[in-house]
């Protein structure tokens, strides 16, 4: 019996030999040696097929990147915030249908009544961000209190709550708030409890100003990228190649957690999804909820981030339905300063793809495209 199953055991060794010699193929390139770059990691079933760190979490040390380097997620931190919100859900204190006067009754104007919390998760509100002018020290120091303070006297909306989508941080901000609010715990320390405890990340941790986190990357960047595309190939900066620190500090780096906060590894994000797999965090109706087409992305005028065709937006996650040529995507971007982040899973054959780079010259969905194909998910 087990003479029989020798040769599929080599197979199986075989082909994941070939995915990761074609995965570094595509990604060393991308992140060369003494620069900052990037943890690749690619999950299929329970199986890891593909571990690898590429440069420099810290070039002041020359500290090598690997799966354990912690990484500011930025945005992919929103889902972890939707999750909460849904835990709340799940125990009855709140409902996808209140409206937020419910929970701020400060809010003075009456358009507060027709804004769900639903509507906040899936960047579908109207609110906008209107923030106005922040000073440097603002835009470096400031905390969540700044980024919803402009919503005591809001008074105007873009569109109808629910109608289109405008993706914007502040509403992410509020949506932590409103899980303080209901759970009576600071919001960090309610996702420490009931979200990174339960799912085994004992390392990762919401930035901290005041605290000098162990094995974390430093972001970097070598040219302005103010007026940069979103999605960039390496090289198209002009600028030499004098890599400069850009993370907190610096006044592009946002401090705020609830929308973007987390630093975290690639293999503690195996956590996260396995935990979100198990069922040991929210069950699987919820889940499958915040994973499914809520806001159409596609053709918004009011938001070009992540602006693609057959692109939706579920509570926390970005969706692509599958068609005849390509496989549902369910995943989310991350930018903060230095930090580009792609976490994208494939619910269909349990595929997990994590690229957590602290350098941003890269362009994230043409990798996220070859990626599939190095794994034949098309």
């Amino acid at each position: 019996m087990k003479l029989s199953l020798i040769p599929a055991v080599l197979l199986l060794t075989a082909c994941a030999s070939g995915i990761a010699e074609r995965i570094d193929k595509v990604c060393a390139p991308l992140f060369p040696e003494g620069e900052p770059g990037a943890a690749v990691l690619v999950m299929q079933g329970d199986s890891i097929l593909f571990d690898k760190g590429y440069g420099l979490a810290d070039l002041g040390t020359g500290a090598p990147i690997d799966g354990g380097t912690l990484f500011n997620i930025a945005s992919v931190s929103k889902q972890f915030t939707a999750v909460a919100v849904l835990q709340l859900v799940c125990e009855g204190i709140l409902s996808l249908d209140d409206n937020v006067a419910r929970w701020f009754p400060e809010f003075r104007s009456p358009i507060w009544q027709k804004v769900q919390i639903r509507h906040l998760l899936s960047h579908s509100s109207g609110v906008p961000d209107a923030r106005g002018y922040l000073t440097r020290e603002e835009k470096v120091a400031g905390d969540e209190d700044l980024a919803v303070a402009y919503m005591t006297d809001l008074d105007t909306l873009h569109f109808e709550p629910g109608s289109a989508y405008e993706y914007i941080n502040p509403t992410f901000v509020l949506c932590g708030k409103i899980v303080e609010r209901a759970s009576g715990q600071e919001f960090t320390e309610y996702a420490r409890e009931h979200i990174f405890g339960p799912a085994g990340m004992e390392r990762t941790c919401y930035f901290d100003r005041n605290a000098k986190m162990q094995g974390a990357a430093h972001g970097y960047e070598y040219a302005d990228v103010s007026g940069m595309p979103e999605e960039r190939p390496a090289g198209t900066a002009t600028a030499e190649k004098n890599w400069y620190e850009y993370d907190f500090g610096e006044e592009t780096f946002f401090a705020t957690r609830p929308d973007g906060g987390i630093y975290t590894s690639t293999r503690e994000f195996v956590l996260w999804e396995k935990a979100l797999r198990a069922g040991s965090l929210l069950p699987a109706e919820l889940l499958s909820d915040a994973m499914s087409p809520h806001t159409l992305v596609s053709d918004s005028p009011w938001s070009d981030y992540q602006n693609r065709p057959n692109t939706w937006y579920g509570y926390g996650w970005f969706i692509e339905p599958a068609t005849p040529h390509t496989p549902l995507r369910i995943y989310h971007a991350g930018d903060n300063g230095g930090f580009k982040i792609l976490a994208a899973r494939y619910p269909e054959s349990e595929t997990l793809v994590l690229v957590f780079a602290n350098r941003a010259d890269w362009d994230r969905y043409a990798l996220m495209l070859q990626l599939e194909k190095c794994l034949g998910l098309k």
